[in-house]
């Protein structure tokens, strides 16, 4: 399975997923550059990515947690989803994902 990641230069990586890990995890461990403080906790929104248009309809609904932190993120949209909250699954193969502005690690004003 794989997911597909355009980071915030606008660089599109294709990333090997395994089923079960978080979106936000997969996208940690391959080295792009997501802050994802709370780790997966749905605690921040620094895992904030726009999920391309035609994924939308596969994801399971959005949980109130999880748009109350997105309400904390910079650069929301229809299509914003934080990371941690998206598991990968077959359904899955070959997301589409745009990391949102503020989500890189070096940067400190999207906590």
């Amino acid at each position: 399975m794989h997911i597909h990641v355009t980071d915030q230069s606008g660089t599109r990586h294709t990333l090997e997923a395994l089923e079960g890990f978080r979106v936000m995890e997969i996208i940690r461990d391959w080295g792009l550059d997501i802050k994802a403080e709370c780790g997966g906790a749905c605690a921040c929104a620094t895992c904030h990515v726009h999920v391309a248009e035609d994924w939308l309809d596969q994801l399971h609904p959005m949980r109130d947690e999880e748009e109350d932190m997105l309400d904390q993120a910079f650069d929301v949209r229809d299509n914003s989803r934080l990371s941690c909250q998206l598991l990968m699954s077959t359904e899955l193969d070959g997301l589409e994902v745009r990391l949102a502005p503020g989500t890189e690690a070096g940067d400190r004003a999207a906590a």
